[in-house]
C-alpha cells in the first residue's frame, strides 16, 4: 500500500518524507488556500515546491470544468515536473478530458469519486488513480469502505490497472481497514500516518526498558 500525504503545508510534507515510507502528494485548491496559496504563478510555484521535497507522485488539480480548458490547464500542470499527475473532477467532461490525458501518456488522478459506477468509467477512461472519498462518504452515514471494497471487487473482476486511491482518510482506522481491503494507495493528513506508530503497550513496553537499564547501570 502507498502512502500519501494530503496537504499543501511544506513542513508536513518534509516530515513525512524523512519518515521514510511517503509514497506521493495529494493536495487541492482548499488545502492551497488554508496555507495561504493564492494567484496562478504561487499555486504552481508551490507544486514545484512540494517535488522538490517528495520522490513520488504530486496530485495537481485542474480547476476548470469545460474539456478545453481541462486539457490546457492540465497540460501545463504535467510540464511542470514529471512527478505531476494531474488530479481531474469527476464530471463528463473531465472523463473525456482523462481519455485525452490517458492518449497522450499524461498521468491522471480521478477526483471526488462517490460511487463504484463512477469508478468504473474512470478506469474505462484510462484514469491512473481514482479517488473515493471514504471519509466525506461516512459523514453522511454512508459507508466509504463499502465503497472502496465495491471498486476493488469490479477493478480484479476485469484486470483494470487504474489504482484506488482511498481519499478523504480521516484517521489512522481508516488507513488500517483501507489495507485490509486492498486499497493501493492511501492519502491523509499526517496525523493517520503516525498514529500507525502508537500502542500503549509499545510505550509501557519502552519505558520499563529503560526503567531497568537505568536501574542497571547506577
Amino acid at each position: 500500500m502507498k502512502f500519501f500525504i494530503d496537504t499543501a503545508n511544506l513542513k508536513q510534507i518534509k516530515e513525512a518524507q524523512d519518515l521514510g515510507v511517503l509514497d506521493g502528494v495529494t493536495t487541492n485548491p482548499s488545502l492551497m488556500a488554508k496555507e495561504g496559496i493564492t494567484g496562478r504563478d504561487n499555486i504552481l510555484q508551490h507544486y514545484k515546491d512540494i517535488c522538490a521535497i517528495v520522490t513520488g507522485d504530486v496530485s495537481a488539480e485542474v480547476i476548470s470544468t469545460e474539456f478545453s480548458e481541462m486539457v490546457k490547464e492540465g497540460e501545463a500542470l504535467a510540464a511542470l515536473h514529471e512527478q505531476i499527475v494531474v488530479k481531474v473532477p469527476m464530471i463528463k467532461d473531465g472523463i473525456k478530458a482523462i481519455k485525452y490525458f490517458s492518449d497522450k501518456g499524461i498521468r491522471t488522478n480521478c477526483t471526488l469519486v462517490f460511487s463504484s459506477g463512477q469508478a468504473l468509467l474512470a478506469a474505462k477512461a484510462g484514469a491512473t488513480y481514482v479517488s473515493p472519498f471514504i471519509g466525506r462518504l461516512d459523514d453522511i452515514s454512508s459507508d466509504g469502505l463499502n465503497l472502496i471494497a465495491e471498486i476493488r471487487h469490479i477493478y480484479d473482476n476485469y484486470a483494470f490497472q487504474t489504482e484506488i486511491l482511498a481519499a478523504s482518510v480521516r484517521h489512522t482506522m481508516h488507513v488500517i481497514d483501507c489495507a485490509k481491503i486492498g486499497a493501493d494507495v492511501m492519502t491523509g493528513p499526517l496525523s493517520s500516518i503516525e498514529g500507525l506508530l502508537k500502542h500503549p503497550l509499545t510505550d509501557s513496553g519502552l519505558a520499563k526498558f529503560l526503567a531497568d537499564y537505568k536501574k542497571g547501570n547506577n
